[in-house]
């Protein structure tokens, strides 16, 4: 199953490459072939059906389809610093906010330096603030708490 198409320039010879992530696996491995360190951003969603929903929504939203989103919380990590899927759904219990699914994108780092936790807090701000603004959400991973992908747009 492909669920996004993600369009990197080399910056060596400026070529495009378009690669399909399949699951969380493949996100890592394809942040990890990246020529220079990458630090992931994750902005978890909780999912909710808006007030005066008609029986349309309401069936849509029972199928997994439709609703609001609202972030309740992110978090950057190196790749150092993720290992599974599950072992970052366990991680986000910590926090004791339930959520249905987490959007990810990718801030590379400069002269073979991963960004910083610093580096990470405007582009984290900017993606909760689309999703909160109704934005095209289009541009980013997605997966739901199992596991699954999911592609917006």
């Amino acid at each position: 199953m492909r669920i996004a198409r993600l369009s990197l320039q080399s910056t060596s010879d400026k070529e495009t490459l378009a690669i399909d992530i399949t699951d969380f696996n493949s996100l890592l491995a394809v942040a990890g072939r990246q020529e220079q360190p990458q630090r992931l951003l994750f902005v978890f969603l909780r999912t909710s059906l808006p007030s005066g929903s008609d029986a349309d929504q309401i069936r849509r939203y029972d199928d997994g389809e439709g609703g609001g989103l609202e972030p309740i919380m992110c978090v950057d990590k190196t790749l150092d610093e993720l290992s599974t899927f599950a072992a970052l759904v366990e991680e986000s219990k910590q926090m004791g906010q339930d959520w249905h699914i987490v959007l990810v994108a990718s801030l590379g780092g400069r002269n073979g330096i991963a960004p910083s936790v610093d580096d990470a807090e405007v582009p984290l701000n900017m993606m909760v603030e689309t999703v909160q603004n109704g934005g095209d959400l289009s541009g980013f991973v997605a997966f739901r708490k199992n596991g699954e992908p999911l592609k917006f747009g």
